[in-house]
């Protein structure tokens, strides 16, 4: 149960932790970081016994909060301890949708270079920009909203890391859908805009990984792109 002096406590635990570790002073002795170790644990349990994916999405949502002094403290302290309650929590930001959340956190592991915990079986980079990617290509495949700005953070985050072509052809296949989200509503010329960008990025994307998906969106977005130049044109003649 989370109360004022519990989330106190955590948070203060994880930043005087973070700021006092070294290699051989490992986060393990920290009587805090025990607590969200056993908490994460008996979390990670009654995960196991759920089988719907929306439903285990809707429990990690409702477990999050437990975790968030905790994290505070660890990002207060910017000390970059490899910390497996840290990176379990950042995935379970994206695992329920909740983009800006996991940005903060996404940003420290990268920049401390944390691995992510043995289950993961990849890197964080690659982690970090594929769960982005496929959650927005499914939003887009969706007509849902996406957050485009976050998806060009982790873009930006992510620009420098080793991972595989399939993983960035996707990232990039991401960027292309994200540029299309509620472009009916745009005036004619940032739609134009937002056309020429999303077709940039699918044409990565193809170049990355040749079975990405992508040549029928390219296909229509260069069709769309030289059908909409005349109806620009016979617009701004009609205004003369």
């Amino acid at each position: 149960m989370s109360s004022p002096a519990r989330d106190h406590f955590l948070r203060v635990t994880a930043a005087r932790t973070a700021a006092a570790a070294d290699a051989a002073n490992p986060l393990r002795h920290a009587t805090g970081h025990e607590l969200m170790l056993a908490q994460l644990a008996e979390h990670k349990r009654a995960l196991k016994q759920i089988q719907s994916i929306e439903r285990k999405a809707d429990a990690k949502r409702a477990m999050l909060p437990v975790y968030a002094p905790w994290i505070e403290g660890v990002l207060e302290a910017d000390a970059g301890i490899q910390d497996e309650v840290f990176m379990t929590v950042m995935v379970w930001h994206i695992d329920v949708g909740d983009f800006p959340g996991a940005l903060p956190l996404a940003r420290y592991a990268i920049r401390h270079h944390l691995v992510m915990p043995d289950q993961y079986q990849r890197t964080t980079a690659c982690l970090i920009a594929e769960e982005y990617a496929t959650m927005t290509i499914k939003a887009s495949e969706a007509g849902q909203p996406v957050d485009i700005e976050a998806l060009a953070e982790v873009a930006e985050i992510v620009q420098g890391e080793d991972m595989p072509d399939e993983v960035r052809a996707k990232l990039h296949k991401a960027l292309g859908y994200a540029s299309l989200t509620l472009i009916d509503d745009l005036p004619p010329d940032e739609q134009q805009t937002r056309r020429r960008a999303a077709l940039v990025n699918l044409q990565r994307a193809l170049e990355l990984h040749s079975k990405v998906g992508v040549k029928k969106d390219m296909e229509r977005l260069e069709r769309d792109i030289k059908n909409a130049v005349p109806a620009a044109a016979q617009e701004g003649s009609s205004q003369d």
